[in-house]
C-alpha cells in the first residue's frame, strides 16, 4: 500500500467518524440525516479501497440511499422537527 492510499484510507476514516457524531450529536433531524448519508458514503469509500467493491455498494445503496431517504420522507411526512414537551 502506498502512503497516498494510506493517507486518503485515514482521511476518509476520520470523515466517517466526524460524520457519524455530528448525526448523533445534533438537534436537527435533517442535518443528522444529511450527516449520516455522508458518514455512510465515506464507509463505502472506504469500503472500495479495500477491495471489497460488493460491501461497498451495498452500504452505497442501503445506507447512504434508502435508508437516509427513507428518513427525510419521513421527516417530511410527520412535519419535520420534533416539539418541546412541556412538563
Amino acid at each position: 500500500m502506498s502512503e497516498i492510499d494510506f493517507f486518503i484510507m485515514a482521511l476518509l476514516g476520520e470523515a466517517t467518524i466526524v460524520a457519524a457524531l455530528i448525526a448523533i450529536l445534533n438537534k436537527n433531524f435533517i442535518r443528522s440525516v444529511i450527516a449520516y448519508a455522508i458518514s455512510s458514503i465515506c464507509l463505502a469509500a472506504l469500503f472500495f479501497m479495500l477491495a471489497s467493491p460488493f460491501a461497498g455498494v451495498f452500504e452505497l445503496t442501503v445506507g447512504a440511499g434508502l435508508v437516509a431517504a427513507l428518513f427525510l420522507v419521513t421527516l417530511i411526512l410527520t412535519g419535520g422537527e420534533e416539539e418541546e414537551v412541556s412538563a
